[in-house]
């Protein structure tokens, strides 16, 4: 599993992570597409614009692997702002490349591309 260095292990203030320290034991946590409904807490969109922002100034437009990103907190943008850069693309792998759109990033998260969030 590659770790990201110099990626924030969580959002400042809060217990939302956005790194894993070590693999999994009982398996690689799969990525899915979750929904993010209106009524979602202003903490949680907090966290999902945070973790843009420094996927934004960690990978830019370029691919990356996925590594020891939170399954979780990417499953949050995974299928919408963050896709497969791979075909076939195993959403249960370590090494699963992704790509962030950064139209749809741009749309969802204005406020990360400007540096205002962390």
């Amino acid at each position: 599993m590659l770790k990201h260095r110099g990626f924030p292990g969580r959002l400042p203030g809060t217990d939302f992570q956005f790194i894993v320290r070590r693999p999994n034991p009982k398996g690689v946590t799969a990525l899915t597409r979750r929904e993010r409904f209106r009524d979602r807490k202003p903490m949680d969109r907090r966290a999902d614009a945070a973790f843009m922002q420094a996927l934004l100034q960690q990978f830019g437009d370029q691919p990356f692997e996925r590594g020891n990103l939170d399954a979780g907190r990417l499953s949050w943008l995974f299928g919408r702002e963050v896709l497969p850069a791979e075909d076939p693309f195993d959403p249960a792998s370590y090494e699963a490349l992704l790509v962030i759109d950064m139209e749809a990033a741009q749309l969802s998260f204005p406020d990360a591309f400007e540096g205002k969030i962390l």
